[in-house]
């Protein structure tokens, strides 16, 4: 026997099942997925990196805007609305014809990875977020561990990655031209372990 097929729902049931839910879901071509709960160190880390992220920006005088994990974009490609955990765009926000409350051209991505979501962090959500002609850089972050993966767009098909690893470091974001330490990332995690490789 197959597996049962799925039901087909449009954008507009899902954004009109987003406006009344009490939890966030993805879309992807038809098939709404229902996100899992974050852990606290996720929700901790999240925010450390939304501080991080607006600090800079200000510091630096960039006209750019980040927003933190309530936001959604629209990756027409895909059909798709997802929430990565932090995103920032620079410029003007380019707000989605399907919904006035996502938008189209972040730069940067951030996702805090979990046991559930790491792969697909890394797979088929980064592939879609690639379909974007404005991303350039997507940063994943362990939660358990001091570790980050800062992925760079450069030139027009050629992404190289940079993985930091401890405390005692930094990540540096191409698109912002600063310096993030670990030590602020990771600030106040509470089961943050030691890398054991």
């Amino acid at each position: 026997m197959g597996e049962p097929k799925l039901a087909y729902h449009t954008i507009e049931e899902y954004l009109a099942q987003e406006e009344i839910a009490e939890f966030k879901s993805e879309y992807e071509d038809g098939t709404i997925r229902a996100m899992s709960g974050g852990s606290l160190d996720h929700s901790i880390i999240g925010g450390n990196i939304i501080t991080q992220l607006q600090s800079q920006i200000k510091k630096k005088g960039l006209n750019c805007i980040p927003f933190n994990g309530d936001a959604r974009v629209y990756i027409d490609n895909a059909n798709s609305f997802v929430y990565p955990d932090a995103s920032v765009t620079c410029g003007d926000v380019e707000v989605s014809e399907e919904d006035k409350n996502a938008y189209t051209n972040p730069i940067l991505v951030v996702e805090v990875l979990s046991k559930s979501t790491g792969s697909y962090d890394r797979g088929d959500k980064f592939h879609k977020y690639c379909s974007l002609p404005s991303f350039k850089e997507y940063v994943l972050i362990d939660q358990y561990k001091p570790v980050v993966d800062v992925l760079y767009k450069e030139g027009s098909d050629y992404w190289k990655m940079v993985t930091t690893i401890g405390l005692d470091k930094s990540i540096y974001l191409h698109t912002l031209d600063t310096y993030i330490s670990m030590q602020d990332i990771y600030q106040n995690a509470r089961e943050l372990q030691e890398p054991n490789f």
